[in-house]
């Protein structure tokens, strides 16, 4: 069974995500070359997991674009970790506060694993910036 962990965080209050595998290995995306939706007042106090700050992302930034380039190179790990019976990877997605572009980001590519990987893989999903998100998501 491969474990996924999956961080979204902020690279101003906690840094990138220590690997509590051991392995020290995964992906670490950075998000904040997207349009920040946090500078725009109505997406503010919501976060990647609200509806309007996700439709801001998928129809007025390059996020589709960019997940679309993180889902194909995850993938070669992923199939490579399947084959050989690797048991830990972690992928990280950092932004400014932790709040829009890694947590969508995040959010979005659990849903892509599960989706494309329906078995032999288990995903924990961690808002490291936004900790109430955690128990609906993770």
């Amino acid at each position: 069974m491969l474990h996924i962990d999956i961080h979204s965080f902020s690279y101003k209050k906690g840094g990138i995500p220590k690997d509590s595998s051991g392995n020290g290995g995964g992906f670490t995306f950075d998000c904040r070359g997207i349009l920040n939706p946090g500078r725009i007042e109505e997406y503010k106090a919501q976060t990647g997991n609200d509806t309007g700050v996700q439709e801001y992302l998928e129809t007025k930034t390059e996020m589709p674009k960019f997940l679309e380039l993180v889902k194909s190179i995850i993938s070669i790990n992923i199939d490579n970790y399947l084959e050989r019976g690797f048991e830990d990877l972690q992928i990280n997605f950092g932004c400014t506060g932790g709040q829009h572009r890694s947590v969508y980001s995040a959010i979005k590519i659990a849903e892509f694993i599960k989706e494309k990987y329906p078995s032999g893989i288990e995903i924990s999903l961690h808002h490291d910036e936004q900790h109430h998100l955690n128990m609906s998501n993770g």
